[in-house]
């Protein structure tokens, strides 16, 4: 059984995908560390206080941070903005 730590911030308003990248992670069971080892291995290099500031909703997200988040979580950009269910 995953036991899951939470959150202890409110969600942010910085953008609008990081509550779906976090669902998209979680449903592969992958955790924060193994994402931005994908992430650096596809050349976008944030760090453990980042990724969580972006899932958090508490910093943007760029244009290449979202198309790479989209590859490796085997999902839509779409998704990713709420634009598809």
């Amino acid at each position: 059984m995953i036991t899951l730590k939470m959150r202890k911030l409110e969600l942010g308003d910085q953008n609008i995908v990081g509550a779906r990248v976090t669902e998209a992670r979680l449903r592969q069971n992958m955790k924060q560390v193994e994402l931005l080892a994908k992430l650096q291995l596809a050349g976008i290099s944030i760090s453990v206080p980042a990724l969580s500031l972006l899932e958090g909703q508490k910093r943007p997200v760029s244009d290449k941070e979202l198309k790479a988040l989209a590859g490796i979580l085997n999902v839509s950009v779409e998704w990713l903005l709420g634009i598809e269910e």
